[in-house]
């Protein structure tokens, strides 16, 4: 074989016995661990994440190594399609003026919520997702699931909220101008929870863009790429990822690369110690 390659013996056995190099080794590495969180987290992290994950663990990676080291494996992280309205603000009940005004940086948890409805689709038709976003810790505190998209729907998200959370009277409720929102039970609920409400600017979707993200986040890492057979389906499949990732596993960039579940176990944590 070395005859015919034109390859000294002598060379080819030192080929073969070579020890790789730790340059070689600490590649190989990083490529395993890259490859165990890609897919650990069902193809969902990009080099971002991922290397923020590796630091985590101890090792000191650029997200521009990490880049492209999933290229050369061909790791790619799935995408985004198009998004549907789902906001009706054209009806006669009143709205509530824009407290908020775009302060997403609460000073702790359940000071503020956000709320908003967006939609799944299944092979036998339409649901509709309503969520309520806890800035401070970005965790989803209360959600639910209707082929309706009714008052009924915001009014279960928000009484899971308030069984979960047991928010303290004062926290700011955000919303968009939907007619679920500004009706008349829903307004009753805030009112009796002592909450303040709080609706985006009319055509405003800046003043809501927390939980849109949210919405996002779950469309791109999930519903997207969901071929649902039945709502039943889709409902479990949004409790896993909402429940058992979203709000356990996820970590997040905007509160410091924790989850949603530590950055509020964190916080009272802290509160005690103090």
């Amino acid at each position: 074989m070395c005859s015919v390659m034109n390859v000294s013996r002598s060379g080819y056995y030192k080929w073969v016995n070579r020890k790789p190099s730790e340059q070689e080794k600490r590649r190989k590495k990083l490529m395993k661990r890259i490859q165990h969180h890609f897919y650990a987290f069902k193809k969902r992290y990009g080099s971002t994440k991922i290397a923020e994950k590796l630091r985590q663990e101890g090792e000191k990676v650029s997200t521009k190594t990490v880049s492209r080291l999933m290229k050369d494996m061909g790791l790619f992280s799935i995408t985004v399609k198009k998004t549907k309205a789902t906001t009706n603000s054209k009806h006669s009940q009143p709205v509530f003026e824009n407290v908020l005004n775009r302060q997403f940086k609460p000073e702790a948890p359940n000071k503020v919520w956000v709320a908003d409805i967006t939609y799944v689709a299944t092979q036998q038709g339409w649901v509709y997702l309503a969520s309520i976003l806890d800035l401070y810790s970005w965790k989803v505190v209360g959600w639910a699931l209707s082929d309706r998209m009714t008052k009924e729907l915001v009014l279960e998200a928000f009484d899971k909220a308030c069984m979960r959370q047991q928010p303290p009277k004062g926290l700011i409720h955000h919303s968009d101008r939907g007619s679920q929102y500004a009706s008349a039970e829903y307004r009753a609920r805030l009112e009796s929870k002592q909450m303040i409400g709080s609706m985006s600017r009319k055509g405003n979707c800046y003043d809501n863009a927390c939980i849109e993200t949210f919405h996002s986040i779950i469309k791109k890492e999930l519903i997207y790429h969901t071929k649902f057979k039945t709502r039943k389906q889709a409902y479990d499949a949004i409790y896993e990822y909402i429940e058992l990732e979203y709000n356990r596993v996820r970590i997040h960039s905007s509160i410091g690369y924790l989850t949603p579940h530590q950055c509020e176990k964190r916080y009272y944590e802290q509160l005690q110690a103090a």
